[in-house]
């Protein structure tokens, strides 16, 4: 039996929800479920606008593979999956949302015609410090509450936290994030039996994981993403050297500058001049004044 290819790495997840054959019933499915809360009212159709994906881009730990879409009534929604924590995504989705926004603006057209921008973030990793797994972000009033407006929309989900009280959780929205997050085939029959799409981005998966081209681009850009992680794991260890030592130092300078203040205080009780004491401890002048108004 053919091994699966995993949909939590992005060059899958493209396949499975940006091609333009599954738009209509997979993506548009997971949108609606995602958006429930937001949008009260399903979207009808979406069209893909990036549904191309440039195999020069495998091997890019930078590049970026999301699927941006519009609904019938304008509004813009981009789905990113991220596998490695930078520690900066709410900035990082907060200005792909205002490039998304801006970029609407064409010469000519007023403000009143900007659209709602809707960002999905699926992440492999913690990122808020509480056990809910989807969080939405709007702007609002800091003391009432108030919506400012609803034109930016920021939603993070977080796979790592599917297991802690799904019984609280949305059945539909958990299923799809079950199956992108890898569960084991076995379940699939339930995760899809009352999850409108989901079996069709099974069929998909099944179907790449069987597709040479596809496997070989797959561990082209698994290959990728595990060298941008071990890249950013090594620089949080050196950052994390780099602050000890650090410490340390300091450490070693405030005990150095404490010593020096009691022999400058002992050699002020005995009358030497302030500039034998500079000499000596290498402190300055007002430093030295200081210490001499506190003996006295």
């Amino acid at each position: 039996m053919t091994e699966l290819l995993k949909p939590s790495v992005d060059f899958v997840f493209k396949k499975i929800f940006g091609s333009e054959e599954n738009k209509d019933e997979v993506l548009l499915n997971f949108v609606n479920e995602a958006l429930r809360e937001t949008e009260p009212k399903p979207f009808v159709s979406l069209t893909i606008l990036n549904p191309q994906i440039d195999k020069n881009a495998m091997d890019d730990k930078q590049s970026i593979l999301d699927v941006r879409a519009k609904t019938e009534d304008g509004k813009q929604v981009n789905l990113e999956i991220q596998v490695s924590n930078k520690y900066d995504m709410a900035k990082r989705s907060l200005y792909y949302s205002a490039k998304l926004y801006e970029e609407q603006l064409e010469e000519g057209k007023f403000y009143a015609s900007l659209q709602k921008v809707i960002s999905i973030n699926i992440l492999t990793f913690n990122c808020m410090m509480n056990e809910r797994f989807h969080h939405i972000f709007h702007m609002k009033e800091i003391h009432t509450g108030e919506l400012l407006i609803d034109d930016i929309e920021i939603h993070f989900m977080e796979l790592s936290k599917l297991g802690v009280k799904s019984h609280q959780m949305d059945n539909r929205l958990v299923n799809w994030l079950m199956f992108i997050n890898g569960t084991n085939q076995e379940r699939w029959e339930e995760l899809a039996m009352d999850t409108p799409g989901l079996k069709k981005a099974m069929t998909t998966l099944e179907f790449l994981s069987q597709d040479k081209e596809a496997r070989m681009l797959y561990e082209m850009r698994k290959k990728a993403l595990l060298d941008e992680q071990s890249a950013l794991d090594y620089a949080a260890s050196r950052g994390r050297e780099e602050g000890r030592e650090e410490g340390r130092e300091e450490g070693k300078l405030e005990g150095k500058t404490e010593r020096d203040k009691e022999i400058a205080l002992n050699m002020l009780q005995k009358g030497m001049s302030i500039s034998l004491i500079v000499e000596v401890t290498g402190l300055s002048e007002k430093e030295i004044e200081a210490l001499g108004k506190l003996l006295h």
